[in-house]
């Protein structure tokens, strides 16, 4: 088992670099720092906490629990991901668990950790929350959870034993709730991790409802990343999570969307057809175990991506704060310059309608080959293929007749064209 666990900690210790291997995003400077926090609470496993609290903070902030791989550390974690420097931008506060056992995994197998407050790290995580929520403002509706491999899996389990705590997860290369489960002390098992476990989604769906028996609130939403050569935790926990967590919110398995995101990427939706899916999955062609970790769109995907969140959940279906601009009420500019195998883009929007813009995202898709590589006065996501930017805190208000200029820095293999349309918050616009 121990040297189970050193090949998987070998193979996740570059799952830091591949984190850098995410969307860039253009941050500020910032002052604030991460701290450990001692004496949080109850703590069987012994757990090391430790906190990112930006400068800014929202008046009413998210939390987010940002949970390592084996090998890792919550300070690692820190250093490695976009998580805390997104934080800035934000104003969401983030929480890093860090293991102390030897193998540096987290408990996701023992009938402990998998049992409502039983027991092991999943009690020392919960009370990590409850210490923040006790010392700052946090909506207890935008509290997220979110992991790498180990930590992907106890993602996982945090969702099933606190669904009335956690509002949704982003597991990047984890396995289902309950699927490496053990009785015999070990923290490996090699069936579930060779993707040989495969149960119905009832099956699935009953593992989650018998954590917390009688629970009859709403369930967390889930997005999960895998990559199909990942030689870790096989590609099949994959699908088997979709299962689970289609089933726990009472889904289909058939995708209610499929895109790609970008060039290999397999996007898929159920229950749902926009970011607000129950269930978004992201299918990684070619990638291994040590996939790399798009900070911004698990952000994205738990709403965190506003400096200015709402005190109270908002309707089902919520009225638009401005007006969209209808077809023909926005022009874009789009200028290119270009060499060997790289371009820069600048990107002019005017607003051209009659209607203040309060908050804006260009959609728009790149010509094959072509891949930015970072990007500036906005937020790029994806990188290639079906691209949608969105602006800053300082740019968000366009006036009639206004205007605002953003772009980006790409890669490409000989296509230096333009995108062939813009579409300004759902409005096709005219192009310069």
């Amino acid at each position: 088992m121990r040297a189970t666990l050193r090949l998987m900690g070998a193979a996740l210790a570059a799952a830091a670099l591949a984190a850098l291997a995410a969307v860039a995003v253009p941050l500020s400077a910032s002052a604030a720092t991460l701290t450990e926090v001692t004496s949080f609470g109850p703590n069987p496993s012994n757990l090391r906490m430790y906190l990112y609290v930006p400068d800014t903070v929202a008046p009413r902030p998210g939390l987010l629990v940002a949970v390592h791989y084996c090998t890792g550390t919550g300070p690692a974690m820190y250093s490695n991901t976009q998580f805390a420097a997104l934080a800035d931008r934000y104003g969401y506060i983030v929480v890093y668990p860090s293991v102390t056992r030897s193998s540096q995994c987290f408990d996701v197998s023992s009938p402990q950790a998998l049992r409502r407050d039983g027991g092991s790290d999943p009690v020392g995580i919960k009370s990590m929350v409850d210490h923040v929520r006790q010392r700052y403002a946090v909506d207890p509706d935008r509290i997220f959870a979110t992991g790498i491999s180990s930590g992907a899996m106890m993602t996982n389990v945090l969702l099933g034993l606190y669904p009335d705590v956690f509002r949704a997860g982003s597991a990047f290369s984890g396995v289902p709730f309950g699927c490496f489960a053990t009785t015999n002390g070990s923290e490996w098992n090699s069936e579930c991790a060779n993707g040989q476990i495969i149960r119905t989604p009832q099956e699935w769906g009953d593992l989650v409802r018998n954590a917390h028996p009688g629970y009859t609130g709403r369930r967390p939403r889930m997005q999960t990343w895998h990559g199909t050569n990942d030689e870790v935790l096989r590609y099949p926990n994959f699908g088997e999570q979709i299962k689970q967590w289609t089933n726990v919110h009472g889904l289909s398995q058939t995708p209610a969307y499929t895109d790609s995101p970008q060039a290999g990427y397999t996007r898929t939706r159920y229950g749902g057809s926009d970011g607000t899916a129950p269930v978004e999955a992201i299918s990684m062609q070619g990638v291994p175990h040590n996939l790399p970790v798009d900070a911004a769109q698990a952000i994205r995907f738990f709403g965190l991506d506003t400096t200015a969140p709402p005190t109270t959940p908002p309707p089902t279906t919520p009225p638009p704060t401005t007006p969209p601009p209808s077809p023909g009420a926005c022009q874009v500019g789009y200028a290119v310059n270009a060499w060997n195998t790289g371009l820069t883009a600048s990107v002019t929007i005017t607003n051209t309608g009659s209607a203040t813009l309060t908050g804006w995202s260009l959609a728009f898709t790149l010509p094959a080959g072509q891949s930015i590589t970072n990007g500036w006065n906005a937020t790029y996501a994806p990188t290639s293929g079906a691209v949608t930017a969105r602006n800053v805190g300082y740019n968000a208000t366009i006036a009639p007749g206004a205007s605002v200029t953003v772009g980006f820095q790409a890669t490409h293999t000989g296509n230096t064209s333009r995108p062939s349309s813009f579409t300004l918050n759902g409005a096709v616009c005219s192009v310069a």
